[in-house]
C-alpha cells in the first residue's frame, strides 16, 4: 500500500514523500530509497502501481527538456539534472507519440504538438486517413551519481476518430482522448482503473515495470551480501 508519508510547499516545487520504507534484520534500508522527479500527476499515479515494492519517494518538479528527438537523451538529461536537485538516486520517466500516417509526428516533441495544435489538431491531420497506427515510446532512467541505466517501453495502438473519455487525474497526457490501446475499442481515457491495469500486462513493454523488476532484483542481491 502506499502512503503519503509528509509533504511540504516551497516556492517553486512541491515535496510528497510516497513509498513504503522497508526494514529488516539488516536494519534501516532507507539507504535504498529513490526519487522520482516530475510535476506529471498522471505518472505519479502510475508510479503508485507499478513500483509497488520499490522504496521512492516523488520531488514535484517541472523539469527543463532539452529540444530533441530522442526520448533516450531526453531522459537521460532530465535525470541528472533531477540528481543535481535532489542529490540522491533518482529516475525521470519521458515520453514521446508515434503515428505512422505522419512519418511518426509529432515523435518526441509531443508536448510542442498539444501546446500548440492540441489534439483536435492531430486529428484534423488524420482526417480520412485510414491507417491509424501509434505508438507511445517511453524511456525511464535511473542514475544514482555513478551508473546510469535506462529501460524502454512501448505502447502499441491505434487513434480514435474523434475526442473520446471523462477527465482524470490518472492521465499522463491529453493524448488519452485520442489513442486506443492495441486490441481495445476503448481510448485510455474511457477505460477504467482495472481496465488500464489489465492492458499493461498483455501490453509490450513498460518502462516502470521492466525497472521496478531490475531494481528489486539489485536491492535482493545486496541484501544477501
Amino acid at each position: 500500500m502506499i502512503k503519503i508519508i509528509a509533504g511540504k510547499i516551497f516556492p517553486q516545487y512541491v515535496v510528497i514523500f510516497i513509498g513504503k520504507f522497508f526494514t529488516n534484520n539488516k536494519g534501516d534500508l532507507n539507504m535504498n530509497e529513490i526519487v522520482f522527479v516530475t510535476h506529471n500527476k498522471g505518472k505519479i499515479a502510475s508510479a503508485s502501481k507499478q513500483l509497488e515494492g520499490v522504496n521512492f519517494k516523488v520531488f514535484e518538479y517541472d523539469l527543463e527538456e532539452p529540444r530533441s528527438d530522442d526520448i533516450k537523451y531526453i531522459s537521460k538529461y532530465k535525470v541528472m539534472e533531477a540528481y543535481k536537485l535532489v542529490n540522491k538516486p533518482c529516475i525521470s520517466l519521458d515520453s514521446g507519440f508515434w503515428i505512422d500516417e505522419l512519418n511518426g509526428f509529432p515523435r518526441a516533441f509531443v508536448n510542442f504538438a498539444l501546446d500548440t495544435i492540441g489534439i483536435t489538431g492531430i486529428l484534423k491531420l488524420m482526417e480520412g486517413k485510414e491507417n491509424r497506427s501509434c505508438r507511445f515510446t517511453e524511456c525511464l532512467s535511473y542514475y544514482d551519481g555513478n551508473e546510469l541505466h535506462q529501460f524502454m517501453g512501448k505502447h502499441e495502438g491505434t487513434l480514435a476518430n474523434e475526442v473520446l473519455g471523462r477527465d482524470t487525474d490518472k492521465k499522463w497526457s491529453d493524448l488519452w482522448y485520442i489513442y486506443k490501446p492495441y486490441g481495445y475499442s476503448k481510448t485510455l481515457a474511457q477505460m477504467t482503473d482495472e481496465e488500464r491495469a489489465n492492458r499493461i500486462k498483455y501490453d509490450s513493454v513498460d518502462s516502470m515495470s521492466e525497472f521496478a523488476k531490475w531494481y528489486k532484483n539489485v536491492i535482493d542481491v545486496n541484501i544477501k551480501k
